[in-house]
């Protein structure tokens, strides 16, 4: 459930809520065709395609950075007793799992000092909050929750128009408690940690950049959400907000990064979900640590 790492000075632990089937390919990478489905299929499964079901194996999980002088938490994963009808994984689940996970690492909630989440989508803000007494209070008291002043605008404006679940159960509860703090998307958080934009998923999605004692890494949250997508850069993903931005952002990030030392901590790639981007052809691929 958990994984450490050291990024120079930094502790990180990798804090795993599910890794289930749970996405069906074509609905969920809409350009992706049966034929580069199967010319990829031998590496993608088991662990990343389920051969039972054909669906997507998606990991739900957090990163907590450990900086010495502020522990941090990145994204929320989906939480407990959330209405989501429409995701049987996430729908009103009741399990201890992301909480034990937190306890092995060593922490309680009151322990987070920071909670960023990298864009507002429901399973990066699902632990923001906990029900108690039939409210939605936040989960982290201690807390402050970090969030994108133009991302927290614009899904505001979308929910008033029309209620977004998530929005009314795990981010409205945090700012009506005055635990947000509203940020620009390439915001410097001290010496070891910045924001870095990458738009096109969401309005204003940021990957979060650690940098201690000579080394680096980068926290993607959803710029990317399968490994198929390092070797097929143009498949745009169904919850893209700009899908021609996503793309730019995906291919720019990965030709920054490949073949370079800076370690890739992905949002939904197969566990271990660390590891590094590398060319392949015109395209790239993933190295996972330990591979």
């Amino acid at each position: 459930m958990t994984l450490s790492f050291a990024v120079g000075d930094l502790r990180v632990d990798r804090i795993l809520e599910q890794e289930l089937p749970g996405f069906d390919p074509f609905t969920f990478l809409p350009t992706l065709t049966p034929e580069i489905l199967e010319a990829n299929r031998s590496w993608l499964e088991p662990l990343s395609l389920d051969p039972a079901t054909g669906l997507f194996i998606f990991p739900m999980q957090s990163y907590v950075i450990r900086t010495g002088r502020h522990t941090i938490l990145v994204d929320t994963c989906v939480g407990n007793h959330k209405d989501r009808p429409t995701r049987p994984n996430w729908h009103q689940k009741t399990d201890t799992t992301y909480m034990d996970a937190l306890a092995k690492a060593g922490l309680s909630v009151e322990d987070i000092d920071y909670v960023m989440c990298t864009h507002l989508h429901p399973d990066h803000v699902g632990w923001n909050t906990k029900l108690l007494d039939g409210r939605w209070v936040p989960t982290f008291p201690n807390a402050k929750y970090v969030f994108s002043a133009k991302e927290l605008a614009h899904w505001t404006a979308r929910n008033a128009e029309n209620p977004v679940p998530y929005m009314v159960d795990s981010v409205l509860p945090v700012v009506e408690a005055g635990q947000v703090v509203e940020v620009a998307s390439d915001h410097a958080f001290d010496d070891c940690l910045h924001l870095e934009p990458t738009p096109g998923h969401t309005p204003d999605h940021f990957a979060v950049h650690l940098h201690s004692n000579g080394s680096d890494a980068l926290l993607i949250g959803d710029m990317i959400h399968s490994p198929l997508q390092c070797r097929h850069p143009d498949l745009v993903a169904a919850p893209d907000f700009d899908r021609d931005m996503a793309q730019a952002t995906r291919t720019v990030t990965m030709d920054k990064y490949c073949e370079t030392d800076t370690l890739i901590c992905t949002a939904h790639f197969r566990s271990p979900s660390i590891g590094h981007f590398v060319r392949h052809g015109d395209a790239f691929d993933f190295k996972f640590r330990g591979t």
